[in-house]
């Protein structure tokens, strides 16, 4: 209710609101000043409201007192229940926990006004779940009532929490939620075996590493508390066997470590032990965690294939071994109770298991041809053995055949040295080591010797010196060697093998002298090193090989020129008949050549003009015969040219053919005149050869041959 001062009470003043819900949620009697509610108030929604209320004059209008603020404030009453606004909840506590394990807190919330009254005030309760369970009615904290719970007996368990306002007295709102509890598994129980005995059939065909039965221990604890591991107990037959855990299923997979033989052993007993891999140390008391069983294993009898006596046969046999020879034998034997023959076959693969052939009786190996090691060394196939009686069990066994070798090559040097030798080299130096191979198989303790030749032994230029460890050195046994006397050696080494029968060879090493210096490094191997100045740099070389170059050029063409010189001369008339010793370029054989071509033109021009025959062309009329008087024993040579030399001259179709080569027309005026048998004396006696003495020293031997003929001449008087 508002009033003013200033209202007498007749009807002047009018009272006005404003502000929060003005209009809306609260009214005022404009005379009187009474504030009304137009509808209902919910705190929750909101607390209060802040208002403005002020006195007008009726008839100015004008305000007769300041406006005035004032503020309604909603009083809260019990009309919101306590409400769960997490639920519902899921927790878990483990199996087995003691009472008053925590388990999980709950909180409700009231919306009503928690300073004014009860109405917000909870309090918490359990109206399902009892009496594994308990809650604090204050904090909500839920916690284990009961000891051991068992999650083997129960897992799941659903509890129903009231939370009730006005601290829980009788007229109070409630509200609930649910709370679903699950008890976690802890390792609390030890794996069981359900029966004490487990019995297993088995085939003594199975095969080594391969699953012959399953056995199973039940552990009711769940995920890795369950998790079992299974172990064989020493004992009888345990050696044979092995048993591995399956983690999908946690059995134990009992697995055949060796073969079973019905005929050796027909039964096994043996004891497997299952236990937990992951402990809880809290749980100790109740005993071992851990339980044994028995397994027995029967062996059934199979129809097996032959059985060798080895696993695998290495024999042994010489190269070029006679073909027929047997080497070895193979043995397999049928264990089962009706003991059938056994065939032997080899288990044909490539073309090398024809070296060798079986007997399929008796199981014996024997060369089909003639080895060679250096071909062949090891020979690796199959035998393949079945039963008479059941040819489809076959059983194979891997045979190696060693060739062993015949000492038949010689030993060798291992590979090609390049050896030199400084030419300062002193007595005693090594300069080469070498090694041996031999293309035979070496055995165990095979050694090589090294030595000369016999034919080197007693040059004084090289020895070798045999280490005894397979390996030798050439030494020298000169005080220093010459490239200028002796560029290369050749040095025969012997080289024998210690097998039987004793292979030997001669290999020549080649050793190359070569210039050092003084700390035996080597400078140069080459030949035209041996010519070159000593101390001559690189540039100073360029220069001498570039001025001999030059020298070479002008001497090439100061012959050319000389030469082109020579030829325009010749050349200078065409009519000149001796122009056909320019166009022809073929040389005689002598004097004895009768079928090379004329030049009589070369002639004197006087012998031309009497004789009008062509010369230089062969006529078509016949030779005439050559009338050769036989020669006397004792007649002179001088006779003999001459007699020659006048045939020569008046036979028409027969001239000189070697002149085109060995002589030349010079004319008239030459100072030793014409060397031509053209125009010579007919007789001897008008020969004068004094003038040869005087022709230099290239004419000295002719002279004096004639020379002496003339003065010997018993025809001749002095």
């Amino acid at each position: 209710k508002l009033h003013s001062d200033l209202d007498k009470g007749v009807g002047t003043v009018k009272y006005t609101l404003s502000g929060d819900g003005a209009g809306t949620v609260f009214t005022i009697d404009e005379t009187t000043g009474d504030i009304h509610a137009i509808r209902s108030l919910d705190r929750e929604e909101k607390p209060f409201y802040t208002l403005r209320a002020q006195a007008v004059d009726v008839d100015t209008k004008k305000p007769l007192e300041p406006e005035s603020e004032f503020i309604i404030k909603v009083q809260d009453i019990n009309d919101n229940e306590p409400k769960f606004l997490d639920g519902p909840y899921v927790a878990s506590v483990p199996e087995m926990s003691p009472v008053g394990a925590y388990v999980l807190q709950v909180k409700a919330t009231d919306a009503d006004d928690p300073t004014y009254g009860n109405s917000a005030r909870v309090v918490y309760s359990i109206l399902q779940g009892q009496p594994y369970f308990s809650i604090d009615p204050k904090t909500g904290v839920i916690r284990t009532a009961l000891p051991n719970m068992d999650r083997e007996v129960k897992e799941q368990y659903q509890v129903l929490i009231q939370a009730k306002d006005m601290g829980g007295q009788l007229g109070g709102l409630a509200g609930t939620t649910t709370v679903n509890i699950t008890l976690t598994d802890v390792n609390d129980n030890p794996p069981r075996f359900p029966k004490s005995i487990f019995h297993l059939k088995v085939p003594e065909s199975s095969h080594v590493g391969s699953a012959i039965g399953r056995i199973r221990a039940v552990d009711p604890d769940f995920g890795k508390n369950a998790e079992i591991e299974y172990n064989i107990v020493p004992g009888d037959g345990g050696n044979l066997f092995d048993i591995t855990t399956d983690e999908n299923t946690q059995e134990g997979v009992i697995k055949l470590k060796k073969p079973l033989d019905f005929e050796t052993k027909k039964a096994y007993t043996f004891k497997v032990e299952a236990s937990n891999l992951h402990l809880d140390h809290r749980f100790h008391s109740v005993g071992p965690f851990k339980d044994t069983a028995t397994v027995k294993i029967n062996v059934l009898d199979m129809d097996e294939p032959p059985v060798f006596s080895k696993p695998m046969y290495t024999m042994e046999v010489y190269e070029d071994t006679p073909v027929g020879t047997i080497i070895g034998a193979v043995t397999a034997q049928d264990l089962d109770a009706g003991s059938s023959s056994v065939r032997y076959f080899i288990d044909w693969k490539n073309d090398v298991d024809s070296y060798f052939t079986i007997d399929a009786t008796e199981g014996t190996i024997a060369t089909n041809e003639l080895l060679d090691r250096e071909s062949t060394a090891q020979y690796n196939f199959s035998i393949i053995a079945s039963k008479v009686s059941n040819p489809l069990l076959t059983s194979k066994v891997n045979v190696i055949i060693n060739v062993l070798d015949v000492n038949e090559f010689p030993p060798e040097i291992s590979v090609p040295y390049e050896t030199s030798v400084c030419e300062n080299a002193k007595p005693g130096q090594v300069i080469q080591t070498v090694t041996a191979a031999d293309k035979d198989l070496s055995p165990a303790g095979q050694r090589f010797s090294f030595r000369l030749s016999a034919e080197a032994s007693n040059k004084p230029n090289f020895t070798v010196h045999d280490y005894r460890n397979n390996t030798a050195g050439i030494e020298t046994r000169r005080n220093g060697y010459s490239r200028r006397q002796q560029e290369l050696y050749f040095l025969p080494v012997v080289i024998e093998d210690s097998s039987y029968p004793v292979q030997s060879s001669t290999n020549t090493m080649t050793i190359r002298v070569c210039r050092c210096d003084s700390d035996g490094t080597i400078l140069s191997c080459n030949v035209e090193a041996i010519f070159l100045p000593v101390g001559l740099s690189t540039g100073a070389l360029i220069a001498i090989l570039l001025c001999i170059v030059i020298l070479l050029v002008i001497v090439v063409l100061y012959v050319a020129l000389r030469r082109q010189k020579k030829k325009d001369t010749l050349m200078t008339s065409k009519e000149d008949i001796r122009d056909n010793v320019i166009h022809y370029d073929d040389e005689g054989g002598g004097e004895e050549d009768t079928q090379a071509f004329d030049i009589g033109a070369l002639r004197n021009p006087k012998v031309i003009e009497d004789n009008k025959i062509r010369r230089d062309i062969k006529p078509d009329s016949l030779r005439f015969p050559r009338q050769r008087p036989p020669a006397e024993d004792n007649t002179d040579i001088r006779d003999f040219i001459n007699q020659r030399l006048q045939e020569n001259d008046v036979d028409p179709t027969a001239p000189p053919y070697d002149s085109l080569a060995t002589y030349a027309y010079e004319g008239n005026g030459s100072v030793a005149e014409s060397l031509s048998s053209i125009d010579s004396l007919t007789t001897e006696a008008d020969q004068d050869y004094d003038y040869l003495s005087d022709w230099g020293p290239r004419f000295k031997i002719l002279a004096d041959m004639f020379g002496e003929e003339e003065s010997y001449n018993p025809d001749k008087v002095t």
